[in-house]
């Protein structure tokens, strides 16, 4: 089992920047892969962003150029970086952990909103 806490969601004005964070704990090791997903009211949960533990990143078309993702290993956690957000990035945020075991695992999702 993997749990996954995530933070610093909030409301930013649209062209601003927020950063979220994703710490996880438990059976580190069975880590293949984290992300983000999101999902908006009445819309699905969509993939944002996941990068494996090889380094290899997937980007959803609508935020290349504007959100990277990054782990620091020490700290079992992986980070957000959002730029120049838009309204429409405005959704609930998943934290996200591909495990071993055709399993994963799921934050407790944190609100962005971007005000136009």
């Amino acid at each position: 089992q993997v749990q996954l806490v995530e933070a610093g969601g909030g409301l930013v004005q649209a062209g601003g920047s927020l950063r979220l964070s994703c710490a996880a704990s438990g059976s580190i090791w069975s880590i293949k892969a984290v992300g983000w997903y999101r999902q908006a009211p009445g819309k699905q949960r969509e993939l944002v962003i996941t990068i494996t533990n090889s380094g290899t990143t997937t980007y959803a078309d609508s935020v290349k150029g504007r959100f990277t993702i990054s782990r620091d290993n020490a700290k079992y956690t992986h980070y957000l970086q959002m730029n120049s957000l838009k309204p429409e990035d405005t959704a609930v945020y998943y934290c996200y952990a591909d495990l071993a075991g055709f399993t994963d695992s799921w934050g407790q999702g944190t609100q962005v909103t971007v005000s136009s």
